[in-house]
C-alpha cells in the first residue's frame, strides 16, 4: 500500500503543476475569491457542473470567463433571459432550399466549457434542454442524437431568488450540480486591490496553460486518489444523516423537508479527491471532506417551513451535522 501511495505522489505532483499556473492567471484578474476559485477548479478535476450563486458583480462571470482564457478548449458563454428557448441552447433543424433537406445546425451547447450566465432566468423548457447535456452528455436535436466532446463542464451563475425576475431551478437540475458555491463580498483589502487594479478598465491577458488532454490525464489521476474505508463511512454517515437525523441523536429532523440523494455521496467522494489533488496529497483526509462537505450538501438539503420560520438556512442544518457526527 505504501509503495502504491508513493507512485501516486510521484504521479499527483508531475500531474498537478497546472494548478498553480492556473491560480496565477485568475489570479492576474480576479482578487480573492479563494472559495469560488477551488469549487471551479474541483469541477473542472472532476467533471461536475459548478453553480455559483451571488449578488450582481461579484465576479462570479468574470471568474469562468478568466477560467475558460486560460484553458486551450473551446467555450461558451449564454446569457440566459426569460425569452430564451431550447434552439438558442441546444440548436435547431434548417431546412436547406437547394437540396430539399432539414440540416442540423448545432447550438453553443457543443462546446467544451459552457457559461449558463444567470441559469435561474430562464423558462422550464430551456432547464430542462439543458438537463439532458448536464446529465446524459449528449443533445438531441429533431430525431438524431449527439455525444458532447470531453471535457464537458457546466458553470453556471445565478442570483438569489429574492431578486426581482428570478425563479428557482428545478430539483431534478439542482442535483446534477456537483458543488455549490456562495459567492460573499470581497473584503477591505481585496476591494481596494479590485479598485486599484480595474479602475483604468485595461484588459488583462491571460495565457492559456492547460488543454483538453493534459485535463483529462489530470482527472485519471483524481479518480486514483485513495479513500480509505473509514473516509467511505464518515462520507455515508454524513449524508444518512442528512435523511435520518435521529439515528446520530440530531433533533434536526422536523428542519429538513428532504435529505440529500445517493448522488449526494459520490459526488462528495469524488470532490474530496479533487481537494486533496489540489493540495498535492494522493490521499483523503477527513479535512478534506469538511472543507467541500457545505458545497455538496448545501443544495441537496431542502428545509422544512418550520426552519424558514426559524430563520435558519441548509447552510446552518448542514453545519450542525458535520459537527455531530463522529470524525474517524
Amino acid at each position: 500500500m505504501t509503495e502504491d501511495l508513493n507512485r501516486l505522489q510521484e504521479r499527483i505532483e508531475q500531474e498537478s503543476g497546472f494548478v498553480r499556473d492556473l491560480q496565477k492567471e485568475i489570479g492576474r484578474v480576479v482578487v480573492g475569491q479563494r472559495g469560488m476559485v477551488d469549487a471551479l477548479l474541483m469541477g473542472l478535476l472532476t467533471g461536475g457542473h459548478v453553480l455559483l450563486e451571488g449578488v450582481p458583480g461579484l465576479a462570479k462571470t468574470l471568474s469562468v470567463s478568466t477560467l475558460a482564457r486560460s484553458l486551450s478548449m473551446s467555450f461558451a458563454r449564454i446569457q440566459f433571459t426569460p425569452d430564451l428557448l431550447p434552439a438558442d441552447l441546444i440548436g435547431t433543424l434548417i431546412f436547406d432550399q437547394r437540396t430539399g433537406d432539414f440540416v442540423t445546425r448545432k447550438g453553443p451547447i457543443f462546446a467544451n466549457i459552457v457559461l449558463a450566465d444567470e441559469i435561474n432566468r430562464a423558462p422550464a423548457k430551456v432547464q430542462s434542454a439543458l438537463l439532458e447535456a448536464m446529465q446524459e452528455l449528449q443533445i438531441t436535436i429533431g430525431d438524431e442524437t449527439f455525444r458532447l466532446d470531453q471535457p464537458f463542464l457546466v458553470l453556471a451563475t445565478q442570483n438569489p431568488i429574492e431578486q426581482e425576475g428570478t425563479y428557482p431551478l428545478p430539483e431534478a437540475q439542482v442535483d446534477r450540480f456537483m458543488l455549490k458555491a456562495v459567492v460573499d463580498y470581497p473584503t477591505r483589502d481585496d476591494e481596494r486591490q479590485i479598485l486599484d487594479r480595474m479602475l483604468d478598465g485595461g484588459d488583462i491577458d491571460v495565457s492559456a496553460v492547460l488543454d483538453g488532454e493534459q485535463l483529462m490525464r489530470a482527472r485519471e489521476v483524481v479518480k486514483e486518489v485513495y479513500v480509505d474505508d473509514k473516509i467511505r463511512e464518515y462520507v455515508l454517515d454524513l449524508v444518512r444523516a442528512t435523511r435520518e437525523p435521529a439515528e446520530f441523536e440530531l433533533s434536526v429532523a422536523p428542519l429538513i423537508a428532504n435529505g440529500a440523494s445517493p448522488r449526494a455521496t459520490l459526488f462528495l467522494t469524488r470532490a474530496a479527491r479533487a481537494h486533496a489533488f489540489l493540495r498535492g496529497r494522493g490521499f483523503v483526509t477527513p479535512e478534506d471532506v469538511k472543507s467541500i462537505g457545505p458545497l455538496v450538501l448545501r443544495h441537496r438539503v431542502a428545509i422544512s417551513y418550520e426552519a424558514e420560520a426559524e430563520e435558519l438556512t441548509s447552510d446552518d442544518i448542514v453545519r450542525l451535522i458535520f459537527d455531530h457526527v463522529e470524525v474517524p
